[in-house]
């Protein structure tokens, strides 16, 4: 061979090497990358080419797919009650891609996960068409219902967990919005979900998951929790030594208790049967602020819960002497969703063994196979199993003969904690009412509920824990106990 054509050949070789390079580059480097890419119209069109999967809830699917009349899209997501099990499912949009379950689970829904290779190549086969798989959750449909009918037209959030396992039995946020509005793609529906995003409500935000509160003195049973814990008490009907007046540490100012109550050196019983803020600042400030913010992460605190969907961080922080005192009695810059005061209230409830939270019990194939199942696991150990049943007593009390009277349920015994949470400039702001509770029967302990209540049309003086949020807790306990 002369010497032009073997240049010519040996660069036609390279040009060939490099575009088997670049092919497989991109085949296998980058593939999922540009798959999951806005820009790729055709992932989206492949994802709506078929029924999508289901998620259910007590075996009955609350999501389907209807088949559109135009466009390149062959199917639409729709919703049962969307309002109700947004907070749970999330949406699926053809124009806006997809939130929460809908989303984490796209893989199983679609049918394109690699847990479904098997039935994928199968259907080559047999000549069936492709289908999603379902997503089994955890949630109970009756505790769902209970909690969104309780908040009504009222903003909030309700969380409610299996102590014993973790399941999460309830997942509310109102308001709602209904993610069938804009599932399509068509004007309409980019004009319905600008619409929700332009509310001043945000019906979009998922309060139960994404929403930090001050928890107000729901959180007194993390500072009973600490004090327990780290020896500052160990019997819960001894007096502590809690003065009234008390000061808050390096100030001029008396921290103030709710009316004329018997805070003076009350005893833990009684001091959360009242509420009273002097006992439980001073324990905050007794312990200092690092046994606070460790025991406050047990149980959860400053840090993101996967539930599989994420929840934010709440959040215990690192401050001065005044604002510990403030952040033991649930104020100052004590932040908490209501998924984490509902996970307090699971621990105790669960004899100090905090279980981690789940809403995915099941995925299964379209041939309806289960290919994964949810294997509990153990979050942590906030408290031991002694210290834990002093707390459900000083609980129990607060239900049988305090401020919780709202959440009694015959036939069962309740322990809860009743919260104001004061907020906003100099506390100009109409509070948060709180409610944090478990139920158990004969049969153990099956559920564990928060409840958090922004009631902006009642007066000031009306807005209380027990009077808002302690119905609505009742009737998702109730519920589940009903079930059972």
């Amino acid at each position: 061979m002369n010497k032009p054509l073997r240049r010519i050949a040996i660069f036609c070789g390279v040009l060939v090497l490099a575009l088997l390079v670049r092919t497989n580059y991109l085949q296998y480097v980058r593939a999922d990358e540009l798959s999951t890419r806005d820009e790729n119209r055709r992932v989206r069109i492949e994802r709506y080419a078929h029924e999508r999967g289901d998620i259910i809830v007590d075996g009955e699917p609350v999501t389907g797919s209807v088949e559109t009349k135009s466009g390149d899209f062959k199917y639409k997501r729709v919703w049962k009650d969307g309002a109700m099990w947004a907070p749970v499912t999330g949406y699926s949009s053809q124009a806006f891609d997809a939130s929460q379950i809908e989303k984490i689970e796209d893989g199983i829904l679609t049918g394109n996960d690699d847990q479904l290779f098997f039935n994928r190549t199968m259907s080559m086969f047999t000549g069936e068409k492709k289908q999603g798989g379902n997503i089994v959750t955890t949630l109970s449909s009756a505790a769902q219902k209970a909690a969104f009918k309780g908040l009504g037209n009222r903003k909030g959030a309700v969380a409610a967990i299996d102590p014993q396992t973790g399941a999460i039995l309830a997942l509310v946020s109102t308001p709602s919005y209904d993610p069938s509005v804009f599932a399509g793609n068509s004007d309409a529906d980019a004009k319905a979900r600008q619409k929700l995003l332009n509310d001043k409500d945000k019906p979009m935000v998922n309060r139960a998951l994404r929403e930090t509160y001050p928890p107000g003195s729901t959180f007194k049973v993390v500072t009973a929790a600490a004090a327990l814990e780290n020896g500052l008490y160990t019997d819960i009907d001894a007096k502590t030594d809690s003065p009234l007046p008390w000061r808050l540490p390096q100030s001029t100012q008396d921290l103030d208790n709710e009316g004329n109550i018997p805070c003076e050196n009350a005893s833990l019983r009684e001091a959360l049967r009242w509420s009273c803020n002097t006992v439980f600042g001073k324990i905050s400030d007794d312990l200092g602020n690092q046994k606070m913010m460790d025991t406050a992460g047990k149980f959860g605190f400053n840090q993101e819960i996967f539930t599989p969907v994420r929840s934010n961080a709440s959040a215990y922080p690192k401050d001065n002497r005044p604002q510990n005192a403030m952040a033991g009695i649930g104020q100052a810059s004590n932040r908490a969703t209501p998924l984490q005061m509902a996970m307090v209230a699971a621990a105790i409830a669960n004899d100090g063994k905090l279980m981690q939270p789940y809403m995915v019990d099941k995925r299964k194939a379209p041939n309806l196979d289960t290919i994964y199942t949810h294997k509990k696991e153990q979050f942590s150990q906030p408290l031991s199993g002694e210290n834990a049943q002093k707390l459900q007593k000083m609980m129990e009390t607060v239900v049988q003969d305090g401020t919780g009277k709202n959440a009694q349920i015959p036939g069962a015994t309740v322990g809860g904690k009743t919260g104001t949470a004061q907020h906003g400039l100099n506390n100009s702001e109409k509070p948060y009412a709180w409610f944090i509770s478990y139920a158990k029967t004969d049969k153990g302990s099956p559920v564990a509920v928060a409840v958090v209540v922004e009631d902006g049309e009642a007066n000031r003086d009306d807005i209380s824990g027990g009077g808002l949020a302690a119905p609505i807790a009742k009737a998702v306990m109730k519920a589940v106990i009903d079930k059972r």
